[in-house]
């Protein structure tokens, strides 16, 4: 095993560690199904559904996401532990949504022959730029579900709540594992860490995007719940930068860099493809925000 692999290995057991100790919960004892609003609004389910559309993809997101980092075995291993959490969540929502009477069985089988007629496909293609893709997803989707919390709170639906709030602590979680495996690779190679960041910053997409049936009017209702560009900027952009001790300037230059390259014919680097599209990240945004 290479001083890399050790390091990732190593940061994989403290979050398995961590989250056997602190972190697992269970959908049939933990959720206070009693405590459903069966009378919460019709955009409350739609969100609840929009979400458990997108943790339908799982098979898509395993298969594909397990085989690029298969020889990584901290990585490997991670990737089994996301896909059971995460099939939690879509368990978990599914009953909600029949359980509040907001949708049938019917209704959800028709919903899933639906997503499966679709295929996720990775956006982006080496094992780095894939971890720094799945940092800033995972950290979009915590800021998502914290602010779809407070809306079902606000309808007064404990139940969904609380299933945000355990969702929540996943994907933050989620989230932190993966930035400790890009420190490790900013340790490694800074500069060309930094040029996989801008890369998949200025082409980042939720995996919802284009696939999920009617995205784009699911989207308008997501977006009441006040997540927008100034709050993707505010509560995950800079966050992760500061987080990974990044400074935007930083990140600029290596945008800049990787473009210079680029024009300057000096390499043909696929890391660096679709930058030209968003030639300075003060105005990228994901087209789009869901879970």
């Amino acid at each position: 095993m290479s001083r890399l692999e050790e390091k990732i290995f190593q940061e994989y057991m403290t979050f398995f560690e961590k989250a056997e100790r602190e972190r697992r919960w269970n959908v049939f004892q933990d959720i206070p199904w009693e405590r459903v609003n069966k009378d919460a609004s019709e955009e409350l389910a739609l969100c609840a559904e929009t979400f458990c559309s997108v943790e339908m993809y799982l098979p898509d997101y395993v298969a594909n996401g397990i085989n690029l980092v298969r020889k990584y075995f901290g990585q490997a291993w991670f990737q089994a532990n996301w896909a059971y959490e995460e099939s939690k969540h879509s368990l978990t929502l599914m009953q909600y949504l029949l359980r509040s009477g907001k949708r049938t069985e019917e209704q959800l089988s028709d919903l899933q022959h639906q997503i499966f007629a679709k295929k996720w496909d990775l956006p982006f293609h080496t094992p780095r730029q894939m971890t720094f893709y799945g940092c800033v997803q995972e950290m979009a989707t915590f800021v998502i579900y914290v602010k779809h919390r407070e809306r079902a709170a606000t309808e007064g639906d404990e139940c969904l709540r609380t299933i945000y709030d355990y969702i929540a602590r996943d994907e933050i979680a989620h989230c932190r594992f993966y930035q400790s495996v890009i420190k490790v690779l900013l340790e490694e190679d800074r500069p060309g860490t930094l040029t996989d960041m801008a890369h998949v910053f200025a082409n980042f997409e939720m995996p919802g995007v284009g696939i999920v049936p009617d995205y784009d009017s699911r989207i308008l209702k997501m977006r009441e719940a006040g997540v927008d560009r100034n709050v993707f900027i505010q509560k995950v952009y800079m966050p992760i930068l500061k987080y990974l001790g990044v400074n935007r300037h930083e990140m600029l230059a290596a945008q800049r860099t990787a473009l210079e390259l680029r024009r300057g014919g000096e390499r043909r680097d696929p890391s660096i493809e679709g930058l030209a599209s968003a030639p300075n990240l003060d105005n990228t945004a994901p087209q789009a925000l869901s879970a």
